[in-house]
């Protein structure tokens, strides 16, 4: 097979969620809907831990890099679906998919991450709460950031650049709203065995270890929380990571469900609709995560809102 074979396709065709002309304004409303309501809540979660010095805590700096992400996340995708929804052109050029590929697996990587030191985060809190501010300086928790983007964009450099310079022969129909893994592979005309061996270096590094990481910090901070003697305390000490603990586990769940089969069992039409809940849902859906029932957040909204009223 000629290497650059890969060169004939100049482009790809996104099918999207339906051919249905009738049915295209309807998820155009969805879909527009569920993104401003994501940059909404993303950026005024941001803005409220910016603004309010009460929120200036390791664990909130977290959140407010998870909105970050999140914002650019869903802004990814979200234009292009729109976009798609309504027009009748439904091409993205082989230089756009390839960007949008690379920017998407580099923030969802970067996301695994920044939840894996998240994880840590509370446990922390939670083991050596005296030690906690200084153990979580502003220095540590940079760094964990920094770390988090940095081992996501690597990877997602490498994942990119193995994924396109596959051959495609010709077939340049992607069976999905977005340039994902799953369907260029089905286009691919080979795939070579170093290829599917960076699939199970991207999927162990970026997926399996943070989430192994992940539940060792849970056992450790059960193990903490067990020794507290109060049940209040306990109480108290649980509450503060049953958000992280939900937006784990949906992410996870998500990303598990697509990347951790083998490519011979995709099935394109059913987890497309698991593809839209990670890609588009999630990051409307962790703003309202962490601020649910947290009185912080709320106080400060609260706070907000005031000023706005009074200025």
């Amino acid at each position: 097979m000629d290497k650059n074979n890969f060169t004939q396709v100049k482009e790809f065709i996104l099918l999207g969620f339906t051919e249905d002309v009738g049915l295209q304004p309807v998820l155009f409303f969805i879909f527009l809907t569920i993104y401003i309501i994501s940059l909404l809540g993303n950026v005024t979660l941001i803005s409220l831990i910016c603004a309010d010095s009460r929120l200036h805590t390791p664990m909130y700096f977290f959140i407010g890099n998870l909105s970050v992400l999140d914002l650019w996340y869903s802004s990814v995708y979200a234009p292009k679906i729109l976009v798609t929804c309504i027009s009748e052109d439904k091409s993205i050029s082989f230089a756009g998919c390839l960007a949008q590929f690379f920017f998407s697996a580099g923030l969802a990587y970067s996301e695994c991450y920044l939840l894996a030191a998240m994880a840590y985060d509370r446990y922390v809190a939670i083991s050596n709460p005296l030690l906690y501010t200084q153990a979580m300086s502003p220095a540590v928790c940079g760094t964990l950031v920094v770390a988090s983007c940095l081992g996501g964009f690597v990877n997602s450099t490498i994942i990119t650049s193995e994924t396109f310079t596959l051959s495609f022969c010709g077939n340049n129909v992607i069976d999905d709203f977005f340039c994902d893994l799953p369907p260029l592979v089905k286009l691919a005309c080979d795939v070579r065995e170093s290829y599917q061996a960076v699939l199970y270096f991207i999927l162990a590094s970026n997926v399996i270890t943070p989430t192994t990481f992940i539940l060792a910090s849970y056992l450790f901070i059960m193990a903490a929380i067990l020794k507290i003697r109060s049940t209040e305390g306990r109480l108290k000490a649980f509450s503060t990571c049953g958000s992280h603990m939900t937006a784990v586990t949906l992410y996870y769940g998500s990303i598990l469900f697509i990347y951790s089969r083998p490519s011979t069992s995709y099935a394109l039409k059913r987890d497309k609709v698991v593809s839209v809940f990670y890609t588009v849902v999630i990051p409307m859906l962790n703003p309202l995560i962490y601020s649910f029932r947290n009185k912080d957040v709320k106080e400060a909204l609260r706070k907000l809102l005031n000023r706005t009223k009074f200025s």
